[in-house]
């Protein structure tokens, strides 16, 4: 009783339909909310407190800034179901969705800024290895054997592993430390979204490879895609992973094989010069998962590896 009643309270108010109804179609920050609803910053943070607090509605932080989501489904799907059955015309007018637009047209517009700035790196980095369409097709190929089911890419950059995958997992997650990436991945899965509904539901979430914001056993299938060779501690980010992995759930790492590229040290910042089958194992076996044979994918100069790392399934119980 004390949950319905928060839930009708929260949304008793035109302007707090309008916010759950633009939540449902992409996360926004408060300043944007504003900027859609034409309404100041403090007047539409009150609103978003009341959703906070009947769990319509969650913040999450990257860097100074705070997106804004809808809350858990079990609570947030019998609203909609309520407000599609009415058919009554009640959450986002059609001003609103045109200002939703030109959110997502700043949003797209910042992003691919930020990307050509640091385009010229990233490009000469790729052109020492393996296209990246021959990763991405033997990534699907490993990946085929059995259902992604949960996804999480952690290191999500771009967003690239959510649009590769994100449509064949029931549901899909992308975390990065860094806010601008994350910003950019935003911007083009809300574009990929408008064609695909499962990647216009993926969540992007500001966490740390070392302290990932996720429950234990609440993933099957983890993508470390190009991520590991930033890390300065590996078996510490494998463990991590391995600890969100469910039974029989699998964590997929796509890097450098081990190379002497000294430079790259200081011209990209990697803390590490790819990676032996050895050490993969070696950390795969202590976070308690069973490394599968490699695959390489040879380059110009860098092979690409793909290591899988699987957690045993549970036993089945017999009834006697």
């Amino acid at each position: 009783m004390k949950v319905a009643l928060a839930i009708f309270r929260a949304l008793a108010d035109p302007t707090r339909l309008r916010i759950v109804a633009l939540l449902r179609a992409m996360e926004l920050s408060v300043g944007e909310l504003a900027q859609v609803l034409g309404q100041s910053q403090p007047r539409v943070s009150r609103h978003v407190k009341i959703l906070v607090d009947a769990g319509l509605a969650e913040r999450r932080r990257e860097g100074s800034w705070v997106f804004l989501a809808l809350g858990d489904a079990v609570r947030v799907a019998p609203v909609f179901d309520a407000i599609e059955a009415w058919h009554d015309g009640v959450g986002a007018t059609d001003g609103d969705l045109a200002r939703l637009d030109a959110v997502r047209a700043e949003r797209s517009a910042a992003a691919e800024r930020y990307f050509e700035s640091h385009a010229a790196e990233w490009d000469a980095i790729r052109s020492l290895h393996v296209a990246e369409t021959e990763v991405e097709a033997a990534i699907g190929r490993l990946l085929a054997a059995q259902p992604i089911g949960r996804l999480v890419d952690i290191g999500t950059g771009t967003g690239r592993m959510l649009e590769l995958l994100g449509s064949h997992a029931d549901t899909a997650i992308g975390i990065d430390r860094s806010p601008e990436m994350l910003r950019f991945a935003r911007s083009k899965l809300a574009a990929a979204g408008q064609s695909e509904l499962a990647l216009a539901r993926a969540e992007l979430r500001q966490g740390d490879m070392y302290a990932l914001p996720l429950a234990d056993r609440s993933a099957d299938t983890v993508v470390l895609h190009q991520v590991l060779h930033y890390a300065q501690q590996p078996g510490a980010a494998i463990a991590e992973a391995a600890r969100v992995l469910g039974d029989g759930g699998r964590l997929l790492i796509a890097d450098f094989a081990s190379h002497d590229r000294e430079e790259l040290r200081d011209q990209a910042a990697h803390a590490r010069l790819g990676f032996s089958d050895q050490q993969i194992a070696e950390w795969f076996g202590a976070a308690g998962l069973d490394a599968r044979p490699a695959e390489a994918l040879a380059g110009d100069e860098l092979t690409v590896k793909l290591w899988l790392g699987e957690r045993a399934a549970a036993p089945v119980r017999r009834v006697a």
